[in-house]
């Protein structure tokens, strides 16, 4: 009865911040206007999640289910939040949760266990990049939408290609799973797919631009892409100790380490723009750049000998678990500064993806058919891309980590159609594939490692 009366509190309070603002809010200046549309989607949030917690979801998933119900009640004569979902301000704060969320991704990632995993991620990366785009452009793509040109095949295949990490990242992140040797596989591939994702949607762009691909501006977007990653990492990991050493002699207080994070993780985001990356895979290495010296001291020989000498003989993986606790627990004080303005931030990016989809695009049913057509060809890409993790590793796991495409598909798309070769029914084809791939990621892959042994 109780968790009945508690269900039912959390559906009136979220009912009550979504409906009763707009009245007192009309009339009110923009900057007013964010201020209730940020205050409304980060109590709805709260409310949220605790509901999807509740009956076995992930909170992210409660966060993306709310932006769905805001970004369509126009549906049911309430246009309030119409205007949120465009809003510049609201997206910029939205950017800087998914840059927020990586870099929180990045301070509890070791570069070590990347190292170790990179010959399969980039094996799982460069699969997960080939086999969707291949499906897209020369199978599903011409099979149900016989007539478009080959330049609409490719771009749809460049769209099945992307991967958003910022989805699966949450989920792994709130289950206490960035440790383990799937999730370390999903992040290193996220980096390969972004690249070439990068080179892919250059290439078909030079295609329907000019006729022809640049060899030139290919090994551009690689060379680029490789020297902002290896050279920010090894300056960073050689700066780092220093630049930390010199701040905290002027202020040791928790402040000038919250800045320093926080400004390295901006910075790098940044910079990974003018080379043409996601921002987010600049906030992943500036996480990677600070790691606690409790765990460098754990690495010793000499420490990991001793405790392997206490584990029961015969379970050599136990060593690997006894880190991933203790890298839980060791009071990454980084990690604890960064985690309230998480808080305020990350949701804003989960609500606005949700309010994103447009539930009309499915009114339509050959539109509908032909979107779980292109759906399903888009999740057997990456699901392929699973059984390339190695042995040792879930497969599932992994292939269900790199399923979801978010914002990066989205962006794919829309270049396409400002190229002029996605038709309108095309793009709602693609955010169908989209919405699906976003939803359904957090629950299935929750299951898969809430059953992991």
């Amino acid at each position: 009865m109780s968790r009945q009366r508690g269900l039912k509190l959390s559906v009136f309070a979220v009912t009550t911040l979504a409906v009763l603002p707009a009245a007192w809010a009309a009339g009110s200046g923009a900057v007013g206007e964010n201020l209730l549309w940020l205050a409304i989607i980060l109590m709805a949030a709260r409310l949220f999640s605790p509901l999807a917690e509740r009956v076995g979801f992930p909170a992210v998933l409660g966060e993306l289910l709310l932006g769905v119900v805001f970004g369509n009640l126009s549906l049911f004569g309430f246009h309030y939040f119409e205007a949120v979902a465009k809003d510049p301000i609201v997206a910029f704060l939205a950017e800087l949760g998914v840059i927020v969320l990586l870099l929180q991704i990045g301070l509890e990632t070791r570069l070590a266990d990347l190292v170790k995993v990179g010959l399969h991620a980039f094996v799982v990366g460069s699969v997960g990049i080939a086999v969707p785009f291949a499906l897209g452009a020369f199978v599903v793509g011409p099979m149900l939408l016989p007539g478009l040109p080959q330049n609409s095949f490719l771009f749809l295949g460049a769209t099945l290609a992307a991967t958003s990490v910022g989805i699966t990242g949450r989920v792994f992140r709130d289950l206490g799973r960035l440790h383990m040797k799937e999730a370390q596989i999903v992040l290193g591939a996220a980096v390969i797919d972004d690249v070439l994702g990068l080179v892919i949607l250059a290439v078909v762009s030079s295609l329907v631009q000019a006729g022809s691909v640049s060899v030139t501006e290919v090994l551009g977007i690689v060379g680029k892409a490789v020297f902002f990653l290896g050279g920010s990492i090894w300056l960073g990991r050689v700066v780092a100790p220093h630049s930390s050493r010199w701040l905290a002699r002027l202020d040791s207080g928790p402040s000038m380490l919250f800045a320093q994070v926080l400004a390295s993780g901006l910075f790098l985001a940044w910079l990974a723009h003018v080379f043409g990356l996601a921002p987010i895979i600049g906030a992943f290495a500036a996480g990677l750049l600070f790691e606690p010296a409790f765990l460098k001291d754990f690495e010793t020989p000499k420490v990991v000998q001793e405790i392997e000498s206490l584990l029961p003989a015969g379970e050599p993986g136990l060593i690997d678990k006894v880190r991933a606790v203790l890298a839980r627990h060791s009071g990454h004080q980084h990690e604890d500064l960064l985690e309230p303005i998480g808080y305020f931030f990350v949701p804003v990016f989960f609500v606005l993806t949700g309010m994103q989809v447009d539930l009309r695009t499915l009114a339509d049913p050959q539109v509908a058919l032909v979107a779980f057509g292109i759906t399903t060809a888009a999740v057997a890409g990456k699901l392929v891309a699973g059984f390339f993790a190695g042995k040792g590793s879930n497969a599932w796991i992994v292939g269900w980590g790199m399923v979801p495409r978010g914002e990066v598909g989205l962006i794919f798309a829309m270049v396409g159609k400002q190229l002029g070769v996605m038709s309108e029914g095309m793009f709602s084809v693609i955010v169908i594939m989209v919405i699906l791939t976003t939803l359904l990621t957090p629950p299935i892959l929750t299951g898969l490692l809430r059953g992991r042994v």
